[in-house]
């Protein structure tokens, strides 16, 4: 419902509940810091050693129920054991099962372990345990995880590595700190919610975006599909992407540095120290720098030296972009109070070159952005506060500013300053110094409740809060500059899980949202949205699971769609919130062959069926973005992935993507009749694409600890249509796309150092995304890392 600023007692009423909820948050969490009984927690770490003392990296390390695998150095390392006495065991291929029982004392533990050799065959031997990322792709949702530690060694981004995954297609409007749009079975934008570690990413800024943030930083990636679980606590509408960044390194250096083609730089330092007082210190760094300078393609038309008689090849010449940043944290770990309690500060700034607008036709040659972030952080989260009570609690503020500055009155083109003296009071675009600041604050609140191994009850909370207010010198009397624009929004949660380990699992769950926008010069509006689902789990076997899940989600239009984003998006302040009814059924089935051949099959079918829809369409003059409702878009699609491994040397696999998305709003503004796209397939989004690669291990080349990779892989993007299929000419086809890729890692003395090439889109074929915007051609980088890890 759409209630405007008149009607007081609802918007009251609205803010009575905000405050008797956060009451009881607040009063629940004293109460578990002042209970008395805690449960004693234990840690307990260690290496995994062969007969000649060398270590075992992908050992499984299974304590009770937890497992994990050792590192590169055979480290490993488990938290939050909460039995004194446990039963310790160790399997590893070509090695003799092992297995312990002990006690535990309180705080750390170490324990050194070593394996003897064993005559039978490896392919033979039965791993048990899980690691992490088994764990979450068994969930009932429809989720893969990836396990970013592999890439470490890469010159790759989180972007890229998501861009691999089946049911994502990710899509950028050029080179290094471009605009991305990830598409995730069909939905994307801002369908798709971003966490870290659990704590959305949606007040982050230019200066933190999915594109710019190195893979070093990420332990693994969680891809959610459809249904988000309810402890992430979002209105996603299509899915959601979890970065965890892991905790198990507590004292640790890693850093590199890659350079590569256009003048690009990246460099990423990360460390942690951590005294046996449970004070501990983390820090991550990194930049991203790059000219941008790649050729592009341009039509005769835009040709103006050859009097527009040919087509021609030109490089980028004002699209330079770098970015740094600084994440420290300060805490302590493994207290009776807290497993961990964390202050920090994110330090980040940006600076972005405008070489276009919406499309290529747009070309600039001055205009720029500039923007910073400061952001305070807290986290707190607690494993049995009271028996069978997990809490967590984060809050973050954004201080940063954003500035948009545009002074150049002239005309520029592809060829650069075309001569064109504008009038003195216009810019490329619109003369503008506007700085301003988009203040945004998180407070996520999680509780988890369990009784017995089977019954699992959570709470969740995530309450947002966006200002936007600034001041432009160029436009002192420009009021709209002047004018604050206010946002807020809360998400409450509740759910409830049963599960039979190892056998199947069910859960239920229910969602309220509420938001309040207001533009200074206009009434306020409050909306709220009630959604609900489930998802449910059977294994047939061990290796036999078939996973299905329903959900009707709703999302609320973000601030950036409501107001704008100051630079290619325009505001659309009437957009409605939009809902769906998501259903999707996945299947996953693991064999072997000749006990040397591994394979494993992951299908998936998708429905959903969304009402006032929200997408992303061209302005009128298409020299911006702009959101914008459609009655209802229908989506049928389907993906599935095939790995084989052979032994432990040799991986591949491919992963192909279905997804068909019909419009079905049925008349059209303007129109009297029943609307010419009405059942049309929408436009600008890939409908078919799909990856291959193959990986090749050659172990101690050169000496005990030394490990090669080589590896390749394959994208393909069917062709689809820019505009609407039934408009004839006008529809423009984005034609198919195949790109290749090779990569070499050669890692030296167990991981410590490592030197990564890599080969991008070797055949340089023309590459287009969002409104056909070019991508980079043919690339090659380098990248050098020291890890070093100790206890």
């Amino acid at each position: 419902m759409n209630v405007n600023a008149g009607s007081g007692n609802l918007q009251a009423e609205t803010h009575s509940v905000y405050r008797t909820f956060l009451k009881i948050i607040i009063t629940c969490t004293l109460c578990c810091f002042i209970n008395t009984g805690f449960a004693q927690q234990y840690t307990l770490s260690g290496k995994v050693l062969n007969h000649k003392k060398e270590p075992i990296a992908g050992a499984v390390v299974k304590v009770n129920h937890v497992a994990v695998s050792t590192d590169l150095n055979g480290k490993y390392h488990l938290e939050n054991i909460n039995k004194r006495e446990i039963t310790i065991s160790v399997n590893s291929l070509g090695h003799q099962f092992f297995q312990k029982n002990m006690t535990l004392t309180a705080g750390e533990n170490f324990l050194d372990i070593e394996l003897e050799e064993t005559q039978e065959n490896i392919e033979e031997v039965e791993v048990k345990g899980l690691s992490k990322v088994q764990e979450i792709n068994r969930q009932a949702f429809n989720v893969t995880a990836v396990d970013a530690t592999k890439l470490h060694n890469s010159a790759i981004n989180m972007s890229r590595a998501l861009d691999r995954v089946p049911g994502i297609k990710v899509r950028e409007t050029g080179g290094v700190g471009s605009n991305i749009n990830l598409s995730l079975n069909g939905f994307s934008g801002n369908h798709i919610r971003y966490f870290i570690d659990g704590v959305p990413m949606d007040n982050m800024g230019s200066s933190f975006m999915i594109n710019n943030i190195p893979i070093n930083l990420a332990e693994r990636i969680e891809v959610y599909k459809g249904v988000v679980p309810i402890w992430l606590g979002s209105d996603a509408l299509g899915g959601a992407i979890n970065i965890v960044t892991g905790t198990k390194h507590r004292n640790y250096v890693d850093v590199s540095y890659s350079y590569g083609s256009f003048n690009t730089h990246r460099t990423v330092v990360n460390a942690a120290v951590t005294g046996k007082n449970g004070f501990t210190v983390e820090l991550n760094a990194y930049q991203n720098y790059s000219d941008n300078n790649y050729k592009v393609f341009i039509e005769k038309h835009n040709n103006r030296l050859d009097n527009y008689s040919k087509s021609t090849e030109i490089p980028r010449f004002h699209d330079q972009y770098h970015n740094e940043s600084i994440i420290a944290q300060l805490g302590l770990v493994n207290k009776r109070f807290a497993d961990r309690l964390m202050v920090g500060i994110v330090l980040g700034k940006n600076y972005k070159e405008m070489q276009t607008g919406a499309r290529m036709e747009s070309v600039f040659g001055a205009w720029h952005r500039r923007g910073n972030m400061v952001m305070p952080t807290l986290k707190y989260s607690k494993r049995d506060l009271i028996k069978g009570l997990d809490v967590t609690i984060n809050g973050n503020f954004n201080l940063g500013t954003e500035q948009n500055i545009d002074t150049v009155n002239r005309r520029f083109d592809w060829f650069g300053d075309t001569g064109v003296q504008l009038p003195a009071t216009s810019g490329e675009r619109t003369r503008t110094m506007y700085k301003y600041s988009n203040n945004e604050g998180i407070l996520t609140s999680n509780f988890n409740y369990s009784i017995g191994e089977h019954h699992t009850f959570t709470l969740n909370n995530v309450f947002n809060t966006f200002h936007r207010k600034g001041s432009d010198p160029l436009n002192p009397v420009n009021e709209a500059y002047e004018k604050a624009k206010t946002s807020r929004k809360d998400v409450l949660g509740f759910g409830y899980q049963y599960q039979l380990e190892g056998k199947w699992s069910a859960t239920v769950f229910g969602k309220y949202l509420n938001q309040f926008n207001k533009n200074e010069d206009a009434a306020g509006t409050t909306m709220d949205r009630f959604g609900y689902g489930t998802a449910i789990s059977y294994f047939f076997s061990p290796v036999l699971q078939i996973k299905g899940s329903y959900e009707l989600t709703n999302r609320m239009a973000t601030p950036y769609e409501i107001f704008g984003d100051v630079e290619n998006q325009d505001a659309n302040p009437s957009l409605k919130p939009e809902k769906s009814n998501n259903f999707n059924l996945g299947l996953s089935y693991e064999f072997d062959f000749h006990s040397s051949h591994k394979f494993a099959l992951n299908a998936g079918f998708l429905y959903r069926n969304a009402k006032d829809f929200i997408y992303h369409r061209l302005n009128q003059n298409q020299s911006k973005y702009m959101a914008d409702n459609r009655e209802g878009v229908r989506t049928i699609g389907g993906d599935f992935e095939l790995r084989y491994a052979y032994k432990n040397w040799l991986s591949a696999g491919t992963n192909w993507t279905y997804q068909y998305l019909q419009n079905m709003q049925k008349y059209e503004p303007g129109y009297t009749n029943v609307s010419p796209v009405y059942k049309d397939q929408m436009p600008n989004i890939p409908y078919l694409f799909g990856n291959f690669d193959i990986n090749a291990n050659v172990l101690r080349i050169g000496g005990n600890g030394n490990r090669l990779n080589i590896g390749y892989n394959l994208q393909y993007v069917h062709e689809f249509y820019l505009y609407w299929p039934s408009r004839g000419e006008l529809k423009n086809n984005i034609p198919k796309q195949l790109s290749h890729d090779l990569n070499v890692v050669f890692s030296l003395h167990n991981g410590k150092y490592n030197i990564g090439l890599e080969a991008r889109n070797i055949t340089n074929e023309r590459l287009y995304d969002n409104f056909s915007m070019q991508k980079p051609g043919r690339a090659f980088y380098a990248n050098l890392r020291y890890f070093i890890n100790k206890k």
